[in-house]
């Protein structure tokens, strides 16, 4: 019976839209006749826009519009902080706020488009100080009489027929009570501007059709508004985080830096979203490209979604690429030839390890040649070192077990081994790829296209990887922008950014410190984790683990769970899952240690029959399943809930076998890796943290 009666209540619903649409239309031109100091076609124009307000939207017209003039009084009422724009309109509604030139005819000039480019400037200033990102803030040029729909770079070029129906398809940023704050707030500080709004009165005299007499509809998209309007009804507005970030945080989005810069901050402090409004901003400012890197391959799809959601309009001029993926189609573009093998690789390090390692003193130091590869991967190789002297003095950063002179000959003996017997097989590693890609990026001939470098989770980036995304845009003004957080770092090994000869002076170099994402109680469980684990991040400095953070959401539960055995473990699991409310998996996830450990559990969620989507896969758009993926995958992620089976079972070594044992230098060093790790995948939960353990 729903869906029989459905049809006819759309139907009703449409004409009822249409006749309050041409109602407000009538009374909206009838009001634009009377500013006589513009022409007919832009009064047109602007009844359109008048439209919108009846349905909740702001309106603020240039005073020289209507004849009014600012006056002193006016002036007075709006403070010290006045100013003036020479935007003809400003709009504000549930798609944001619209910064309008109304144009008769013609084409866009350069004078105009530079005109309106400053009255936006002026606008994101204005709101600023109410945290409103520069994103949500779009320049617009109506033409009257024409139809376009097109974008001269940040501007979007709109005719007449195509107005209202773009307005009222637009994502929906405000609710009701903030498109009022920020229309009150702009009249206050912009004096050359004053509110109008349609006139609900009846027209007096209507025609047969419809229409009062001498106010034909023009390009007046009645059934498009129409559509539009029905849809928008239907919209809820995109998260907060789209639209508003801390005062402090739209100072960093829009901050001019004289060279390479740095945000960092503890887990939850809102760096990957300001890092993602800064993309959406210099991509309006620039007409180069802009490329945003991370080392997981699997994050740039999810940035990619949240841009094209947030900012559709420069979506498409943002690059969202893993390191390594990036590299590879670099050098395919050069004409470098690049045979990466991961299996062969690692087979030609295995049989080193037989040949040169097992026998070696390395094996005294630790047997297990993980150990050892790591150091070839993120000391010797990641560093970019080709000659032993180098490595002889190299600060072996974040790594805990020192070694001597010789003993650093035995692994440099080891690392040779497996250059040599990779060459014989003609592969290369992923190390090889980035150092391929810096030496062809470092060549005096044309650089890739792009303004700026965005990098987040740098801390994970090896050193010759940060030389690289370097060498792009060298030390240019706004080029280069590093994100990250040393505490986060999920792998050995690591560098300092004088290293990289990057160097971050004055206030190029800034610290959050504010969470945003976690309770308090989910904090306090997992920086009681690392809370004895001092940590260095990319400045040289060394930073004890529990960090003082100023929070901001404090609804929040830890569960713990302790089950005698992993049967029971599993389906108090399974429980915990099947009680939550109905849609909430699609903002849950369930991490693991170990790729192990992932194939678990997405098996005993399917035999569930609960819904799993694996982190690789995800692409940030909402789906109904639990996502799933190891602690590494989920960086950079948040979700409502989060599910940590097993959490205190990840191989951790026990305790040192004696003092001064090097065995004992590199379990430690482990065990403060895989507690970083654990670390960094609590912090994703922002309502519920669940962390299981099994006592037998």
């Amino acid at each position: 019976m729903g869906t029989d009666g459905a049809v006819p209540q759309r139907a009703q619903e449409a004409r009822r839209q249409e006749r309050l649409l041409r109602e407000h239309w009538q009374a909206a031109r009838r009001q634009a006749l009377r500013w006589t100091a513009v022409g007919e076609a832009e009064q047109r124009v602007v009844a359109q826009l008048l439209v919108l307000t009846a349905r909740g939207w702001r309106l603020l017209v240039n005073r020289r519009w209507t004849g009014a003039g600012a006056g002193p009084g006016s002036r007075s009422r709006s403070g010290a902080g006045a100013r003036t724009i020479g935007a003809d309109v400003l709009l504000v509604g549930p798609g944001g706020v619209f910064v309008i030139d109304v144009r008769a005819g013609g084409e866009p000039g350069d004078g105009p488009a530079a005109e309106l480019l400053a009255a936006t400037k002026a606008t994101e200033s204005a709101v600023a100080s109410l945290g409103m990102s520069p994103v949500a803030i779009q320049p617009l040029m109506l033409f009257a009489g024409r139809r376009v729909d097109a974008d001269r770079g940040r501007i979007r070029l709109l005719g007449e027929h195509e107005v209202g129906r773009v307005l009222l398809s637009q994502p929906h940023r405000l609710r009701a009570a903030s498109i009022r704050a920020i229309a009150d707030h702009l009249e206050r500080l912009l004096p050359d501007h004053a509110g109008a709004a349609v006139e609900r009165a009846v027209p007096p005299a209507v025609t047969a059709q419809g229409e009062q007499p001498g106010l034909a509809d023009g390009l007046f998209d009645l059934g498009g508004l129409r559509d539009a309007a029905l849809k928008g009804a239907m919209r809820a507005p995109i998260e907060q985080w789209m639209t508003f970030l801390h005062p402090d945080q739209v100072a960093l989005v829009r901050r001019d830096w004289a060279g390479p810069a740095r945000i960092s901050g503890p887990a939850g402090t809102g760096k990957t979203v300001v890092a993602l409004h800064r993309a959406a901003h210099l991509a309006r400012r620039t007409t180069g490209r802009v490329l945003y890197v991370t080392f997981a391959n699997n994050l740039p799809r999810v940035q990619h979604t949240f841009l094209g959601t947030m900012a559709p309009s420069v979506s498409d001029r943002v690059e969202f690429r893993s390191l390594h993926s990036w590299a590879q189609e670099f050098l395919h573009q050069r004409g470098v030839p690049v045979r990466l093998h991961g299996d062969k690789a690692e087979t030609a390090f295995s049989l080193a390890w037989k040949h040169v390692g097992r026998g070696s003193r390395l094996a005294a130091l630790d047997p297990d040649p993980t150990y050892w590869r790591e150091e070839i991967d993120y000391v010797i190789k990641g560093r970019g070192l080709t000659q032993f002297e180098e490595y002889a003095t190299v600060p072996r950063r974040r790594r805990r077990a020192s070694l001597n002179r010789t003993q650093r000959q035995s692994v440099w003996g080891l690392y040779e081994a497996y250059e040599a017997l990779r060459a014989e097989r003609g592969v290369h590693d992923f190390n090889d790829v980035l150092s391929l890609a810096l030496a062809e990026a470092s060549l005096p001939r044309e650089r890739p296209p792009y303004a700026a470098v965005i990098v987040d989770e740098v801390q994970d980036l090896t050193l010759v990887g940060v030389l690289l995304l370097h060498a792009l845009v060298g030390d240019a003004p706004n080029g280069l922008l590093l994100v990250g957080d040393g505490q986060q770092t999920v792998y050995p090994g690591g560098f300092r950014l004088t290293d990289a000869g990057i160097d971050i002076r004055g206030d190029r170099g800034q610290v959050l410190r504010t969470n945003y994402r976690n309770s308090e109680q989910i904090l306090d469980a997992a920086l009681a984790v690392v809370a004895d684990d001092t940590f260095e991040d990319l400045d040289g400095l060394r930073t004890p683990g529990r960090r003082d953070v100023d929070l901001t959401y404090h609804d929040g539960d830890v569960v713990r769970v302790v089950a005698p055995s992993a049967d029971a473990h599993d389906g108090q699991l399974l429980d915990a899952l099947r009680s939550l409310p109905v849609g909430a998996l699609a903002d849950t996830a369930l991490l693991c240690p170990t790729v192990r450990a992932v194939g678990h559990y997405q098996r005993l969620l399917a035999r569930a029959g609960i819904a799993v989507c694996p982190l690789e896969s995800y692409d940030g758009r909402p789906v109904d399943a639990v996502k799933v993926g190891t602690y590494r995958r989920a960086k950079g992620l948040e979700f409502k809930n989060v599910f940590l089976p097993r959490h205190d079972d990840q191989g951790v070594p026990g305790p040192p076998t004696g003092p001064g044992s090097r065995t004992a230098e590199t379990a430690r060093e482990r065990a403060e890796l895989l507690r970083s790790r654990l670390f960094v995948a609590m912090t994703r939960a922002r309502d519920l943290l669940w962390l299981g353990s099994v006592t037998g």
